[in-house]
């Protein structure tokens, strides 16, 4: 989002309160040039290797969205059935979709494999499952836990020794004794450290150890190193340096390629890089609680729509689109849903008032995909803005949508 030099917040030259006139409040906005911009930029960083992104659609599953990702030659990565249908809905090929499973019941892989997708197996059950199903007729990934702890906070850590993510690097001995008793035919390894690693050494040493654990299989061809790039979330944050990062890692690769004895292809998986920062949840203020404590802004949205800070605590810049240059107070930045809801806590915004249009920034990732209809209140409407133009590509939803799957009404 730009402030033009009249003040005025735009997303490609649109400006946000027409959105919410038109479209509605609560309203979620994604840019198609942000995400078109991040794709560059990790495209660049690699550009020396053999390189595939596949996109982590769970961050964002708007088929808009998706349609995108296809058109800018990424490919996906899900977690369900629903995620996979969703991906052939949007175009791709079954071939074109990985699924990486976490603890889910084997018919879903079952289902998934005969449907032409490549499957991510993550635990021994699964794989001792997989070869008495498919022995060596079906190519697979192991999900590979490497015990190291890197990421922002605890609840996205998915590396470390007690994660619940992958099979443990250190029960190596027990996959190749179950790859060699059914003949698997182990295609690629993965691994996925956590989101919000900011330098690149977390990411490095995780490599050292795939690459050493890749020389146990003979026939790879994929070496998957997952995602979770950090993202700015504020003026001035700590992002991951992708240039260094691609410099680095491609240098690693290309020497393991070379004492393999062939070229691999190297994937990454990233969600919120591609998407956080195409996102935004535009609100309307519905009152300004003026409290000897605190002064309260509350808006038409809460918990129910973007649930990342009161799950993680995780920060997203406010801006008031409608009076950017107001004079700053401190405000908390409160929901309508009866929990406290609050998006943030003493944050200085220009003067805030009833009806301002605020922004919350990062929203384009696990905002509406983790979105509820708590306290019976509705999802909100979707808009890509693409090449200078606002679509709507989900509709708010209604009364009707609640009580769709309720019987005996």
């Amino acid at each position: 989002m730009q402030l033009s030099d009249q003040n005025q917040y735009t997303i490609q030259g649109i400006d946000p309160t027409q959105l919410t006139e038109k479209f509605g409040s609560p309203l979620y906005v994604y840019d198609g040039a942000t995400i078109r911009r991040k794709t560059e930029a990790l495209q660049h960083a690699f550009a020396g290797v053999n390189m595939k992104i596949k996109f982590a659609c769970k961050s964002n599953t708007n088929l808009a969205v998706l349609r995108l990702m296809k058109e800018i030659g990424v490919e996906l990565d899900v977690v369900s059935p629903g995620e996979f249908e969703m991906g052939k809905l949007a175009g791709y090929d079954a071939s074109q979709i990985t699924f990486t499973p976490s603890g889910v019941p084997f018919y879903e892989v079952k289902e998934a494999v005969e449907a032409g997708a490549l499957v991510n197996v993550d635990s021994l059950p699964l794989l001792e499952w997989f070869g008495q199903t498919f022995g060596n007729t079906k190519p697979c990934l192991i999900r590979i836990k490497p015990n190291v702890a890197a990421g922002g906070h605890e609840k996205i850590m998915t590396a470390h020794a007690d994660s619940k993510f992958g099979i443990s690097v250190l029960l190596l001995d027990d996959i190749l004794e179950i790859v060699k008793k059914y003949d698997i035919k182990i295609i690629g390894l993965h691994q996925h450290t956590g989101s919000d690693i900011k330098d690149a050494e977390p990411f490095l040493q995780v490599a050292d150890i795939l690459f050493e654990t890749a020389k146990h299989f003979p026939d790879l061809e994929i070496v998957d190193l997952g995602g979770g790039f950090k993202v700015s979330y504020m003026p001035g944050d700590a992002v991951t340096d992708m240039t260094l990062l691609g410099n680095k890692i491609s240098e690693r690769f290309k020497k393991f390629c070379s004492e393999y004895g062939r070229e691999l292809q190297l994937w990454f998986e990233p969600g919120k890089f591609l998407v956080s920062e195409s996102g935004y949840l535009l609100v309307t203020t519905t009152v300004v609680k003026e409290d000897p404590a605190r002064n309260f802004v509350h808006v038409d949205s809460g918990l129910n729509h973007l649930i990342r800070p009161m799950m993680y605590g995780s920060y997203h810049h406010i801006l008031n689109v409608s009076n950017p240059t107001g004079e700053e107070k401190p405000y908390n930045v409160v929901g309508y849903i009866c929990e406290t809801d609050t998006f943030a806590s003493d944050r200085n915004l220009p003067e805030v008032r009833q009806g301002d249009t605020l922004a919350f920034l990062n929203a384009g990732a696990y905002g509406f995909t983790m979105s509820s209809n708590y306290n019976a209140r509705f999802r909100p409407a979707e808009v890509l803005v693409d090449n200078g133009e606002a679509r709507l590509v989900r509709r708010r939803e209604t009364l009707e949508d609640l009580l769709l799957t309720q019987q005996g009404l």
